[in-house]
C-alpha cells in the first residue's frame, strides 16, 4: 500500500531534476502518470532547473511559462537554461523544455536578493478550516463508480497533493455556477526544509483547480463529451516564504472567457492569512465539432 510519505517522497524525487551538464538538466517521468504530462510538473521541473543555475542569496520571485506541445509520459524531459542577466539585485533565466528534439514549454524566471520594502496585501477570505472539510479524494471516490474502469483508476489514484475544496465541484453532470473556487491544499506528508523545493511544489500544485474555474459558468468540464481543454500559459509571482507541506488556501476566479479561451486568476494564502503567491493562467476551452 502506498503511504502519504511514499507519495510525498516520490514528488520530491520527481522535481529533483538531474544535472547533465552546465545549464542542462533532465526531469524524470512521473511514477503515476500516463498519456499527457501534467503541466504543473513541467513548470515545476523548469523552475528547478532555473533555480539550480542561480546562486544564493537570489531566490525566485516570478515565472512566466508558455505551453507549446503536450508532453508525453513515455519519455523524460530535458531542460536547457539560458542565463540572460546576472545583476547585483536581480537575475533572469530562460528555460526551454525539450522532449524528443521538440520544445514543449518555454519559461522565463526572475530572481532577487531578498530586501525589505513597503508592504500591503489582500485579505484572505473567511472560509472553513481545512480540518473540517472532506478531501477531494473522498469526494471523487463517491462519484467514480459510474466511470469506466480506466477513467475510474485515473480519478481515484493516490496523489501527493491533498486538496480539500471549500465548494466541491460536480465532476459528473456539472451545472453552471459562479466562476469562483476556494481550495485548501498541501503536500500529503512533510518534505524537509529546502525552500527551493517548496517553491517548486507550489508551482506544481498551482496548475490544479485553476483552469477549471473558467469552465464553471458554462456547466462543462473534462468529463463532458466533446469538450477540449489545455493550459496555454501560466504565470506565478512568489511574494513571501511558505511551506508547501502546510495548509495553503488557493482562491481562484475567472473574469473572462471567449474565443475558445478562458482567463483564470489565483491567490495563495497561508493558514494564518499571509498572501504568499499570485497566479494567472489562460487556457483553451472549446467544444470540438463532431467529425462528419
Amino acid at each position: 500500500m502506498t503511504t502519504p510519505q511514499d507519495l510525498a517522497a516520490d514528488l520530491v524525487d520527481l522535481l529533483d531534476v538531474e544535472e547533465l551538464d552546465t545549464d542542462l538538466y533532465r526531469g524524470r517521468r512521473s511514477s503515476h502518470g500516463f498519456g499527457r504530462v501534467f503541466g504543473g510538473q513541467v513548470i515545476a521541473q523548469a523552475l528547478q532547473a532555473a533555480q539550480r543555475s542561480t546562486d544564493d542569496p537570489k531566490i525566485a520571485h516570478s515565472l512566466h511559462a508558455y505551453f507549446m506541445r503536450a508532453g508525453d509520459e513515455a519519455h523524460p524531459i530535458v531542460y536547457r537554461v539560458v542565463r540572460d542577466f546576472e545583476g547585483r539585485s536581480f537575475a533572469t533565466r530562460r528555460v526551454i523544455a525539450m522532449q524528443r528534439g521538440q520544445p514543449i514549454l518555454n519559461l522565463a524566471a526572475s530572481f532577487q536578493v531578498p530586501e525589505e520594502g513597503y508592504h500591503h496585501q489582500d485579505a484572505m477570505p473567511e472560509v472553513p478550516a481545512p480540518e473540517t472539510l472532506p478531501t477531494e479524494a473522498e469526494l471523487r471516490a463517491k462519484d467514480a463508480a459510474n466511470l469506466p474502469e480506466k477513467q475510474r483508476a485515473m480519478v481515484t489514484r493516490p496523489r501527493p497533493i491533498e486538496i480539500r475544496p471549500v465548494y466541491p465541484r460536480k465532476w459528473f453532470n456539472p451545472t453552471p455556477t459562479d466562476p469562483v473556487q476556494h481550495s485548501w491544499f498541501r503536500v500529503c506528508a512533510p518534505i524537509g526544509d529546502d525552500p527551493a523545493m517548496h517553491r517548486a511544489i507550489l508551482s506544481y500544485a498551482s496548475d490544479m483547480a485553476l483552469l477549471g474555474t473558467c469552465m464553471l459558468p458554462h456547466g462543462v468540464n473534462w468529463t463532458t463529451p466533446g469538450f477540449q481543454s489545455a493550459s496555454l500559459d501560466h504565470s506565478i509571482w512568489l511574494h513571501e516564504p511558505f511551506r508547501a507541506d502546510e495548509w495553503l488556501l488557493y482562491v481562484t476566479d475567472s473574469p473572462w472567457a471567449g474565443h475558445a479561451r478562458g482567463m483564470n486568476r489565483g491567490r495563495i494564502f497561508t493558514q494564518d492569512g499571509r498572501l504568499v503567491a499570485s497566479v494567472a493562467q489562460e487556457g483553451l476551452i472549446r467544444m470540438r465539432k463532431p467529425r462528419e
